[in-house]
């Protein structure tokens, strides 16, 4: 690994602008008062599968092959949350002869960032319940509290919980409960915000409640504000990494995409934009959801603009969109899966003209890259790239960055250079003036393939009350299964024709959304029937081993 002095030097920063935490980590303080000149890459996939398509392994390998074609590339990327790499989907940072180092430290905390987000959450929490205890002003109505405490691992017994029992002295019981660090508002916020000022602004207009003589009771009255940003200052500067080949790559917060925004920070975008000739950046889940979220909400908060877009495909997962095979999370892969079958390809290659159906939409141009697994046959990688082509997409290049580092991801990155330079100009689906139910409208129909929205009659009253407090006017983050364009992840393919439920819609104020939970989504997983905690162990000399 290359020196933090050698890397930052090489990026221009000076001893003023990071501060080491460790060997190979360091926090980059420099302000990033505008967006720089480079050219944004914004990398996604179609709808994925519970063995994953590779998306980070393709961000990294991007990154490295532009770096080898003699273009400064840094890749921006979200922190992994302890829930996944314990559970089902492992690590989060790359894997083969693309990842991002040092491996165990990022997959596991890297410097706390996570910690200190749970910290000004949790501290929130305990001031709201000390506030409804001492029956303070404003008199926050205890039924009207949806603040809940976060925790950084799939825990399902805490997904609803009662407080305040055992007496007076603990205060008056309630129900609430905990969901994921990574759901929650304040990562989401964190990862939005652009600077020290924008962060203690956001965290202020948190609305925790209401009370009987005001609609909107805010983090900011009940004087907890300040201290969450406190707390979250250190959290708040992106983390330089490296990648396996040596380049730079900021890691910085980590919003889930099936709940949140599911991006990087605008901080780290914004610097990473100062500093290099590409920025690359990653969506999380499908076109549907990350790309959605970084087109409406973060791009709006940046002020970068994606100049093109990397849709990320797999041979096996267009053949499990064909629903011919049984594919579920911790479990072996059916080998039929494993063999050539050109006819699954084709009927699971809707799902890739969806997804590049979303992209042009937006107006992006978007290259296909073939991530190549040793099972892909010629005939089944070639039938891959013409479906592409026919479906639209302005460059198909396949990439063996697993196996073969940035060599494996030039023909990818050429495609991108080359997509890069395209005229293109970012549209928006909708405009924030129309309604909550309008944008939903928007991206249940025009996006996931929905005929209509039905909100359930507690959606209806949340909406009711999220226009009363002046919310109508904030961009839709919708939480779903990331494993259909629909709400329901046994809808493989392109479903069409469905209704899209949405059973609630709460005001993220802070974080400068309104998001609908759909279908079945929960704030807080459980454990899987096999989690990857059960292969993590320390050695005797202190390594660690089963992290992947």
């Amino acid at each position: 690994m290359r020196s933090l002095d050698e890397l930052t030097g090489e990026l221009g920063l000076g001893a003023e602008d990071w501060v080491p935490q460790g060997r190979h980590v360091a926090k980059i303080s420099r302000a990033a008062d505008a967006p720089g000149r480079a050219k944004y890459v914004a990398v996604t996939a179609i709808t994925p599968t519970p063995a994953g398509e590779g998306k980070t392994v393709t961000a990294v390998g991007l990154a490295m092959a532009l770096c080898r074609r003699g273009r400064r590339a840094v890749a921006t990327l979200r922190e992994p949350s302890l829930a996944p790499v314990l559970g089902v989907k492992g690590g989060g940072a790359g894997g083969g002869r693309a990842t991002l180092e040092p491996f165990d430290e990022i997959n596991l905390g890297l410097t706390g960032d996570l910690h200190a987000v749970a910290a000004a959450n949790n501290l929130l929490a305990a001031v709201i319940d000390d506030h409804l205890h001492r029956e303070r002003s404003p008199r926050l109505d205890s039924a009207s509290v949806q603040w809940k405490r976060v925790v950084d691992v799939g825990d399902r017994a805490l997904a609803h919980v009662t407080v305040g029992l055992g007496g007076s002295a603990f205060g008056p019981p309630r129900e609430t409960g905990f969901e994921l660090t990574a759901a929650s508002e304040v990562m989401a916020l964190l990862a939005l915000a652009r600077d020290a000022q924008d962060l203690r602004a956001r965290l202020g207009a948190i609305v925790v409640g209401s009370a009987a003589d005001e609609l909107r009771v805010t983090a900011e009255a009940l004087g907890a504000a300040g201290a969450m940003a406190v707390l979250l200052k250190r959290a708040l500067s992106p983390n330089l990494v490296q990648t396996c080949e040596g380049t730079a790559a900021l890691v910085h917060t980590g919003p889930f995409a099936n709940i949140a925004h599911g991006n990087s920070s605008v901080v780290a975008d914004r610097l990473a934009s100062q500093l290099a000739d590409y920025v690359v950046t990653e969506g999380g889940f499908g076109a549907d959801m990350g790309a959605e979220k970084l087109f409406h909400i973060k791009c709006r908060a940046s002020g970068l603009v994606p100049d093109a877009a990397v849709l990320v495909c797999t041979v096996r997962a267009l053949k499990v969109h064909s629903g011919r095979f049984d594919v579920r999370p911790g479990k072996a892969l059916p080998a039929a899966l494993l063999e050539r079958d050109l006819d699954a390809v084709r009927a699971g290659a809707d799902n890739l003209r969806a997804h590049l159906d979303v992209l042009a939409a937006f107006g992006v141009p978007a290259v296909v890259a073939i991530n190549v697994f040793p099972s892909d046959t010629r005939a089944e990688l070639d039938l891959v790239a013409e479906l592409a082509r026919d479906a639209g997409a302005f460059a198909v290049a396949e990439s063996d960055v697993f196996a073969r580092g940035s060599e494996g991801g030039l023909a990818l990155a050429d495609a991108v250079i080359a997509a890069a330079e395209a005229p293109s100009g970012l549209r928006m689906l909708y405009e924030l003036g129309s309604s909550i139910e309008d944008k939903l409208t928007v991206l249940a129909t025009r996006l996931y393939g929905a005929a209509s929205v039905e909100l359930a009659p507690e959606a209806r009253a949340s909406l009711a009350r999220i226009d009363a407090l002046g919310g109508g006017h904030l961009p839709v983050c919708v939480a779903k299964t990331q494993y259909s364009l629909s709400h329901d992840p046994k809808l493989l393919g392109r479903p069409t024709g469905f209704v899209f439920p949405v059973r609630d819609l709460r005001l993220s104020a802070g974080a400068g959304f309104v998001y609908a939970l759909a279908g079945s989504i929960r704030t807080l997983p459980g454990l899987p029937p096999n989690p990857a905690l059960r292969r993590l162990d320390l050695a005797p000399d202190g390594t660690i081993r089963g992290l992947s």
